[in-house]
């Protein structure tokens, strides 16, 4: 596992807090770094869309104990137990927090929301970049139809010319993969190499498609969220017989994330204007697990909230095991990191050097007028 200076985590725990109360201060006055934040992925961005979805199959996390130290310690649909990733980005931007969930808003006149002055999240819990991924859900090739709807209701109300201007400006948030990934392991707990690249080959050009696809509809600068070393969750611990980390996952994980890279940096040179970002996750997380303690963390392998081996074997439901030292966890729940990880992972992502976020991190992408 790669190694990243403690020093340099030290000096990220001080930009989070600097950044925290930075954006505090313009969020207060209601004025966001960018016009607008589009969202769009999956559980580790859905803020509440998968409740509004019918069916009892559909992941949510709208019921405890989810939200305990949410603001009013509310469940909002957020897989954690406070905010996620896609809110502290986006309180580094001058918002509040993630824009609201599509389905909250698509049948409400949201002024903020139709003049492209805040944004939308359209993220859904199980859901990937496969339409064939999770059931009863909504896809990423749905969610980039329901920004569509929102684009051209946009272009309606302020004119074609200030809404492109609009977009162009924003920030797209992508933040999928793993769901797609699961579901391939669990096809085939051990597939061949050939296997693998075949598949990994596919989902990552199915997502550079979605993103061209945004690019048409006016996206100019992305901030893609790479997938974490999903092996080493306590649901996949709890399948090991000695209860280490799922090589397969891991490697799946890092062979997605580099053809992402790679697409990203293609899609650049091909198409005027684009602007891109790929936040690691995936590093920091490592960096997380190699020097838990110097980032105030004790326990990388165990859900907070959950039952069974590691916390991992269900989720976290008002009859779990709920831990007191949240802040202290690494996971929040068999899948999911804790409110306390979210925020130093996010402070990587927007102000970190390139091993967390490249080949420009979030705040220099978000600042970029050109």
């Amino acid at each position: 596992m790669a190694t990243v200076p403690v020093l340099v985590l030290h000096a990220l725990l001080a930009a989070a807090a600097a950044c925290a109360a930075a954006a505090a201060d313009t969020a207060a006055a209601g004025s966001g770094k960018v016009p607008a934040v589009y969202v769009f992925g999956d559980s580790t961005a859905d803020v509440g869309n998968n409740n509004y979805l019918p069916g009892s199959a559909v992941p949510r996390a709208n019921f405890p104990h989810n939200g305990v130290d949410f603001p009013t310690s509310r469940p909002t649909g957020r897989f954690s137990n406070g905010y996620n990733g896609v809110d502290f980005l986006a309180l580094n931007m001058g918002f509040k927090r993630s824009p609201p969930p599509f389905l909250a808003v698509a049948n409400k006149t949201n002024k903020q929301v139709f003049r492209g002055l805040l944004g939308v999240n359209f993220a859904s819990a199980g859901s990937g970049i496969l339409d064939t991924t999770g059931s009863s859900i909504i896809p990423l090739s749905q969610q980039v139809e329901q920004f569509a709807t929102v684009q051209r209701n946009i272009s309606a109300r302020v004119g074609q010319g200030a809404a492109d201007t609009v977009m162009s400006r924003s920030l797209f948030l992508v933040s999928t993969g793993g769901n797609d990934l699961f579901a391939f392991f669990s096809r085939n707990s051990t597939p061949s190499d050939a296997d693998k690249q075949r598949f990994v080959a596919n989902l990552v050009s199915l997502h550079q498609n979605h993103v061209k696809a945004l690019y048409v509809l006016g996206a100019r600068k992305f901030g893609v969220i790479d997938v974490p070393p999903i092996g080493c969750c306590p649901y996949p611990r709890s399948l090991h017989p000695l209860g280490a980390c799922i090589d397969v996952l891991n490697e799946l994980a890092l062979a997605f994330n580099k053809g992402v890279k790679a697409a990203m940096r293609g899609l650049s040179a091909s198409f005027p204007g684009l602007r891109y970002s790929v936040g690691s996750t995936h590093a920091m997380v490592q960096s997380i697990i190699k020097h838990p303690q110097k980032l105030g963390f004790k326990n990388t392998t165990n859900a907070c909230c959950g039952s069974g081996r590691f916390n991992g074997e269900s989720g976290c439901t008002p009859n779990a095991t709920l831990c007191d030292n949240r802040h202290e966890y690494l996971f929040w729940d068999l899948l999911h990191p804790t409110h306390a990880a979210s925020k130093i992972v996010a402070a990587a992502i927007y102000n970190g050097p390139p091993r967390f976020a490249a080949p420009i991190n979030f705040r220099q992408l978000v600042e970029d007028h050109y």
